[in-house]
């Protein structure tokens, strides 16, 4: 908890009393040695609280995002028994918590009064939910592929969704109209800028226009290049872009781009990226990338894991060399089948 953020301190405040509750109601009253009630700290997210070699771990903000928190929060404080509290269905996590060596449950808070205040929510012991497969690609979106290839674009294609990118940035994307019904590329950063570009160059032929901001993204995206919007966002897909050149920095012959087990839907928050191809031994190998603290880059590696390959499959977390922690390093060494991280020099 942040004192000088008072937005920050009062909802910790509130996320810490609203986890007190909950544990004294669903697992009794914790006390120190010396008998004094131990009280939940607030956390960014929600709050945590701990005794002896279990922890309890609220998470309200982001909760798919959540459990790299808890974890760090239990082996921080020791604890080898943790429990996970999450708004609803907390499926997700709980699929991603299988992984860890850590003995780790997930609780989902249940409301049948249409309220989230502590006294009226029940928890709900939570299953790993199924993976489910990626969405197939509508045929008629294939079509744009050849042009995103001319335009000096490399063609994306995640969860359904048929993207061209620019070393990493999405520079367009293939959208079905929700009126028409008729299939198009728009060209542009992200949904408003797609918007706008229509608006201001809709007479311009796409792949002109596509090959005009292909050149000038590339432009910003080249290693060395002065800090600018365009070499800000999408740094994780960036290295994957490096990463997929050179495979060799992760000990691997080739790489491709892959989905996530979950789709990104937003293009200007950070998220992690996958890539999946062979290592040098001829393994099967799947690859993360993440920039800057990502604590929870673990559980998201976990999960991309199971959506590519098994448990078993080797797995590689690479990051900047600057972000390359121990902590992360920790994390990863906590899963059942333990993850290499690997920092890049020059990312």
């Amino acid at each position: 908890m942040d004192p000088a953020n008072p937005k920050l301190s009062s909802r910790g405040r509130l996320y810490g009393a609203k986890l007190s509750a909950l544990v004294r109601s669903h697992f009794g009253e914790l006390r120190t040695e010396d008998n004094i009630p131990i009280s939940a700290v607030g956390l960014g997210v929600g709050a945590a609280l701990s005794q002896g070699s279990t922890a309890w771990v609220l998470v309200e903000d982001k909760p798919e995002r959540g459990l790299g928190v808890a974890l760090t929060w239990a082996i921080r404080h020791g604890a080898s028994r943790l429990h996970v509290l999450v708004p609803q269905s907390g499926g997700l996590v709980a699929r991603r918590a299988a992984e860890f060596t850590i003995d780790i449950s997930v609780w989902s808070m249940i409301s049948d009064l249409g309220t989230d205040r502590a006294g009226s929510l029940e928890l709900q012991a939570t299953s790993p939910e199924h993976l489910t497969d990626e969405a197939s690609v509508d045929d008629r979106h294939l079509k744009f592929v050849d042009l995103i290839i001319e335009s000096g674009a490399d063609v994306v294609i995640e969860h359904g969704v048929v993207c061209g990118e620019v070393r990493g940035l999405e520079v367009c994307r293939v959208i079905t109209d929700a009126v028409t019904g008729e299939c198009r590329l728009e060209v542009g950063v992200g949904i408003h800028d797609r918007e706008a570009f229509g608006l201001m160059h809709g007479d311009i032929p796409t792949l002109d226009s596509l090959r005009r901001i292909t050149n000038v993204v590339a432009g910003h995206r080249r290693f060395g290049a002065d800090p600018h919007p365009l070499n800000r966002l999408g740094a994780e897909r960036a290295l994957r872009s490096q990463l997929i050149a050179e495979p060799s920095l992760v000990g691997a012959t080739a790489l491709r781009g892959a989905a996530p087990a979950t789709p990104r839907f937003n293009l200007k928050d950070p998220v992690p990226c996958v890539a999946v191809g062979t290592g040098n031994e001829g393994q099967p190998l799947i690859v993360v990338c993440s920039t800057g603290i990502d604590i929870d880059v673990v559980p998201f590696a976990a999960d991309a894991r199971l959506f590519h390959g098994t448990p078993e499959t080797e797995l590689v977390i690479a990051v900047p060399e600057r972000d390359a922690t121990s902590l992360t390093q920790q994390l990863a060494g906590t899963l059942r089948n333990p993850a290499r991280v690997i920092g890049m020099p020059y990312a």
